[in-house]
């Protein structure tokens, strides 16, 4: 897949990074196969109310991934009606700490929704929200600009100012499995190519 994390898994990318980047293990793909990758364009938002992501879908700048923090809240603050609003402005996915719903018709759309849980519980829509703020999701800072990626192993997210180096890093990982699977493939094993002492 060719994306702005130039195609790279997320355990690749968190493993090269040497970084403490992976977000909170519970904040999944909503739906099986979602995937996103490029920069976050961050909203603060409140459990349970969703006006926030309301605004965040209008002021977003196409290209972006929304990344909300809603307090780990599982009600519905996302669904079709977002998400369908969301693709005409070309924003790419979502990721949120808290709930969403309506999973078989964002799949549907192939919408990448990554989420805390899912929920059909209603919201309100009293809280206008923090747009563009630093926040904390799934226990990582992160801020509009960085690189967020992710698929069905978890996300990730990089510092913009780190994006380069952990991507190079992560183009020589993958380069170097390659070469691991090459020699697996030849009747090494595991224990020959990471220098582990075998049982005697």
């Amino acid at each position: 897949m060719s994306d702005q994390a130039r195609g790279h898994a997320t355990a690749t990318i968190y493993e090269a990074s040497k970084m403490n980047i992976a977000l909170d293990p519970a904040i999944r793909p909503a739906w099986t196969g979602a995937r996103v990758a490029g920069p976050a364009y961050t909203v603060q938002g409140a459990g349970g109310d969703n006006l926030a992501l309301h605004n965040a879908v209008a002021a977003a700048p196409a290209g972006h991934v929304l990344v909300a923090d809603l307090g780990g809240a599982l009600h519905g603050h996302w669904g079709e009606v977002l998400a369908v609003a969301a693709q005409q402005r070309g924003l790419l996915g979502l990721i949120i700490d808290g709930g969403v719903r309506d999973t078989v018709e964002l799949a549907g759309i192939d919408f990448a929704v990554f989420s805390r849980g899912i929920s059909i519980v209603g919201t309100r829509k009293g809280y206008q929200g923090g747009l563009g703020v630093p926040i904390t999701v799934g226990g990582i800072r992160i801020a509009t600009g960085d690189l967020v990626v992710g698929d069905a192993d978890g996300v990730v997210a990089i510092p913009h100012e780190h994006v380069t180096d952990v991507l190079e890093r992560s183009d020589a990982r993958v380069a170097d499995e390659k070469r691991i699977f090459d020699e697996l493939r030849v009747g090494k094993t595991t224990l020959e190519l990471y220098n582990f002492v075998a049982i005697p």
